[in-house]
């Protein structure tokens, strides 16, 4: 049916019978039941094995043999484990077959084992579960330590409960409680409930969760907020690919969120043009700062923000002159400033890419940031990089860098960059026409950012920090150009000053400093035991000291250095 209710036959029609190829297998193979097949006989003796279980018909076996399958795929497909959408979805799968696990006794992980009865089973029809293996045995293992971490006190949480109701209901505060403190799904807990014959208060859940979600809304709302978004209509026209300088004209002004037709020196507000060559904060790169100048007139820019989506809202300070609905003005970006954004946000592109070739191809952007002094970006990925992975990222970014591919731009539809490779976003939404920006066959993505023209402009990266910042959810932090040589050379001049105070050259540093740690250690264990002694000496002195008060023997002495 389209949009105007026209019915259109199906090219190819068919009946929803519901016969899908399990139950197909079920018939030809004489059984009764979708478990009861080749297939999942196999995944259930696997799943029996690894948790101990003798019981074939267990209930538990049949849900675990069920979700190691689901699970598997998942990954498979480039899914991982996490707090939102089908990341989460993920989660609860592993954690409901780590619950039916701990259900039937086993304590230390278990389901990733699992992984490869599946190949087994599968990985004819499927080679791409067989070239994935270890990678989905990896990410399986850590979400299940990660969770059986947390199991057993919130089982403890979840049982005290219980024992307390007095009625049939689990109140809604315990089910935020365990899933906020113990990670448990509320499905995970329905489902403990319902075998108790219990219900769970959902309702109760839901105020909890939103109480939360306005918690983190207030805290949010921090920094400066120079002036409340406006909602505006128009498109302001973009020139800043092309030039960092433009005349305009002012088409409008704002003082406190308020429309206005004038700002006087010295007061701060936001100035709409008709055209500008300042990239309004978008897609994780900061906005542009600078000048707007007229004879007599600077206002200084030090943000600028989009206004109802297509409008750009320059955020500042009038600092001479006055400034009037239709004057025109000479809009000029800092330079430097721009220069710097766009190293970093090129590099940022590179670094997606080289981690993807590193780490594999289920990493994803979670988010960035990208300004003058510092790029960061999250991605998806379940364990810390290792330092050997994080050298061979930085190495791969700066053989790209020292190719000095150029770096180039075009407008095709959405379908066209989809098949020349650009990688996008999942789950955001994109125009039918999008900008594809390409470094060689290097990097390939949906970009409406600032960039160099070349990598080679980029100079230098270099790495300064990873860390984790969520589940699943990784971050590197580095900087490019001049930034990344002055990080360099600051590192260098901490080295020689380490290696001066161990009174060595900068390359014998580590096993100096290793050195002197392990006479620290057994220096410290002498004088524990030289302490002991002393006060097994002093004890036995001060026994002699000891005197008789109504038959009962009395010591009293000051005892330095025990």
């Amino acid at each position: 049916r389209d949009a105007e209710g026209n019915m259109t036959p199906l090219p190819k029609p068919s009946v929803d019978t519901g016969m899908g190829l399990e139950r197909l297998a079920a018939v030809l193979q004489g059984v009764h039941s979708n478990y009861e097949i080749d297939l999942f006989r196999g995944l259930i003796r696997a799943a029996a094995e690894a948790t101990g279980t003798d019981d074939l018909e267990s209930k538990s076996l049949r849900v675990i043999a069920d979700h190691i399958r689901s699970s598997a795929f998942l990954v498979v497909d480039g899914v991982l484990p996490g707090n939102e959408g089908r990341g989460y979805v993920l989660r609860r799968i592993i954690r409901r077959a780590i619950r039916h696990g701990y259900q039937l006794g086993q304590r230390e992980p278990f389901f990733y084992k699992l992984v490869d009865a599946l190949d087994e089973q599968m990985g004819e029809a499927y080679p791409e579960l067989t070239r994935a293996r270890e990678h989905v045995k990896r990410v399986l293992r850590v979400e299940e330590e990660r969770f059986a971490e947390t199991i057993e006190h919130g089982m403890r949480i979840l049982e005290e409960a219980i024992d307390a109701l007095s009625g049939k209901v689990i109140p809604g505060e315990v089910l935020f409680k365990l899933y906020d403190t113990y990670g448990f799904p509320l499905d995970l807990t329905a489902d403990i409930a319902r075998e108790r014959g219990l219900e769970v208060d959902e309702a109760g859940f839901e105020r909890e969760m939103a109480a939360q979600r306005e918690r983190a809304r207030a805290a949010s709302q921090f920094g400066m907020q120079q002036q409340a978004s406006v909602a505006l209509e128009g498109v302001t026209d973009f020139t800043g690919y092309e030039r960092l300088e433009d005349q305009s004209t002012v088409v409008a002004l704002f003082r406190d969120g308020e429309p206005v037709d004038h700002l006087e020196a010295g007061e701060q507000g936001m100035v709409i043009l008709d055209r500008t060559p300042f990239y309004a904060e978008s897609g994780g790169q900061v906005g542009d700062a600078g000048v707007l100048l007229a004879n007599g007139v600077r206002f200084e820019v030090e943000d600028t923000q989009k206004q109802g989506g297509a409008v750009f809202g320059h955020l500042g300070r009038l600092v001479e002159g006055r400034l009037g609905l239709g004057d025109r003005v000479r809009a000029q970006v800092d330079q430097e400033r721009r220069r710097a954004i766009a190293l970093n946000h090129s590099a940022t592109h590179l670094l997606h890419a080289a981690l993807r070739r590193v780490l594999g191809e289920h990493v994803q952007q979670k988010g960035s940031l990208v300004e003058a002094a510092r790029l960061r970006f999250d991605f998806s990925h379940f364990e810390p990089v290792s330092r050997d992975q994080l050298e061979e990222i930085e190495r791969l970014v700066n053989a790209e860098i020292r190719a000095n591919h150029p770096v180039e731009t075009r407008i095709m539809s959405l379908e066209d960059a989809k098949a020349v490779g650009a990688m996008a976003l999942f789950g955001e939404k994109y125009d039918e026409q999008v900008r594809v920006l390409r470094m060689g066959d290097f990097s390939i993505e949906l970009c409406g950012g600032t960039h160099v023209g070349a990598t080679g402009d980029i100079g230098l990266f270099k790495i300064t920090l990873e860390s984790g910042i969520a589940s699943g959810v990784r971050r590197i932090e580095a900087v490019t150009g001049d930034a990344a040589v002055r990080w360099v050379q600051q590192d260098e001049d901490r080295l020689l000053g380490i290696a001066g105070l161990l009174n060595c050259g900068r390359e014998e540093v580590v096993d100096k400093a290793s050195k002197l740690l392990e006479q620290n250690r057994r220096l410290e264990k002498d004088l524990q035991q030289l302490q002991a002694k002393l006060a097994a000496a002093a004890g036995s002195d001060l026994a002699d000291q000891a005197v008789a008060v109504d038959g009962i023997k009395v010591l009293a002495a000051r005892v330095e250095g025990v």
